[in-house]
């Protein structure tokens, strides 16, 4: 796409995004962006778009989550740790169960804008602008911390910077080692509520020790104390990802640096829209967010603009539709793939489609709603014979009370007491490490019945 320019999106609709009041002050922040060095590198975006390549093609399973939306105010290193801790032993479950490397995707290092249902919300007949997460507005209700403030763009890319500069520590610097990792997940199936799990977890511990026996230590086995982990966010505000867009000199593409995956929102994926025109000139892999609403017309649309190639490992759809709402949408658009011999990984985000408010008031998602969407999401793609990629959770590594349900069992009642995400409510650790042992049995049971298939 040598014709395109990262400014072009600024030509066409644009929603879900502030106005800024103050343009002289706008442009300074995006003049200081543009002089930063990139957050990812064009390498690493390669790399994870072959790794995507390999889970459309059933040979790898893509594992996506973090936070709804990162705070400025809860950032720190101990929370940075525990979500990237879950998710590896998520990871580690995910593998054995489906006999495949895991993707590790996290909702980090950028996810900091949020689209909202309405410009506007009203407390106590108060009416001010909605809270559109800390790279734009502050969460507090009063006036002024309502208005978008471009300065808050230099203190997300701080943030997103330290965020991963932990990260690639964590990734490399022996916390990830194999052994340590399955040490906690034992420790989370020695509690009575979750002794259901302890059986997977045994087989896990006998298959690392037969390795060992074998020879393959992390003493002598890299790989065993590392791990690749990429970041992703919503490419929402796009004057933050223009600033930060480079051109690659190795391949003379152009590269989004403020992530290694961006998504478009089912709010902002008009196929004429700024968004859509932002994403489709970069080369990182993009999601795309596909709700109730994303007619087949659409989807081939959105396909041919954002992966004109029909490149592997390009453009993942993130099937959003609600717990008892899977059958009736995913299947048109599985259909509206394969007419097209498009190139995807299908992946379900869960979460979005089953945020309900609870008795005591609190918006909460029911870890069963959550679950029966995973399961109907596997159940269609095996009818359909195809691929079913990944999972897309928003969760957190801290003990929050935020989704009901889960062998620990948080209550309506329970909401209100460890209660703190600034936007939608997530999975703790424990509901997000008990998904994970659903979804491995889900990958093991699909497994086995592929094996069944080509033996008879």
């Amino acid at each position: 796409m040598t014709d395109w320019q990262k400014s072009d999106w600024r030509k066409k609709p644009r929603i879900q995004m502030p106005e800024y009041t103050d343009a002289a002050a706008l442009s300074a922040v995006e003049g200081r962006l543009a002089s930063y060095p990139p957050l990812v590198f064009a390498g690493e975006v390669r790399n994870l778009k072959n790794e995507l390549a390999a889970v459309s093609r059933g040979e790898a399973f893509l594992l996506q989550g973090g936070d709804c939306a990162e705070s400025f105010a809860e950032f720190s290193a101990d929370s940075i740790r525990d979500t990237f801790k879950v998710m590896l032993q998520m990871a580690m479950v995910l593998t054995y169960g489906a006999k495949v490397p895991v993707v590790k995707v996290g909702r980090m290092a950028g996810q900091m804008a949020k689209p909202r249902s309405a410009p506007t919300e009203t407390v106590n007949g108060v009416e001010l602008p909605s809270y559109r997460g800390d790279i734009i507005n502050g969460f507090d209700f009063t006036e002024d911390s309502r208005v978008p403030d471009p300065e808050r763009m230099l203190q997300a890319y701080l943030q997103a910077a330290a965020t991963l500069n932990l990260l690639r520590a964590f990734s490399t610097g022996g916390f990830a080692n194999v052994h340590e990792v399955h040490k906690w997940t034992l420790g989370f199936t020695d509690s009575n509520e979750v002794a259901k799990y302890s059986d997977m977890a045994s087989r896990i511990s006998d298959t690392l020790d037969f390795m060992e026996a074998a020879g393959l230590t992390t003493e002598t086995n890299h790989e065993l104390q590392t791990v690749d982990f990429y970041t992703s966010h919503e490419a929402l505000l796009l004057e933050y990802e223009e600033a930060l867009c480079r051109l690659d000199s190795t391949s003379g593409k152009w590269l989004a640096g403020s992530g290694h995956m961006i998504w478009i929102g089912d709010r902002t994926r008009q196929p004429d829209g700024a968004h859509v025109e932002f994403c489709k000139g970069v080369q990182n892999p993009i999601g795309l967010k596909c709700g109730p609403s994303m007619t087949t017309g659409h989807l081939k649309a959105l396909m041919a603009a954002l992966n004109p190639n029909n490149e592997a490992g390009r453009l993942t759809l993130i099937a959003r539709f609600g717990a008892g709402s899977v059958g009736e949408h995913l299947p048109r658009l599985i259909k509206a793939v394969e007419e097209e011999g498009a190139n995807v990984v299908w992946t379900c985000d869960a979460m979005h489609g089953n945020t309900i408010k609870s008795s005591t008031g609190y918006k909460t998602r029911p870890f069963e709603s959550v679950l029966r969407e995973v399961k109907e999401f596997f159940a269609i793609h095996n009818a359909e014979g195809t691929v079913p990629g990944g999972v897309h959770f928003e969760m957190t590594g801290k003990d929050v009370t935020e989704c009901t349900g889960g062998v620990r069992a948080v209550t309506d009642e329970d909401l209100s007491s460890r209660y703190h995400t600034a936007c939608d409510p997530r999975l703790n650790a424990s509901q997000s490490l008990e998904l994970a042992f659903l979804v491995a049995e889900e990958l093991s049971a699909r497994r086995d019945t592929m094996a069944q298939a080509k033996a008879g």
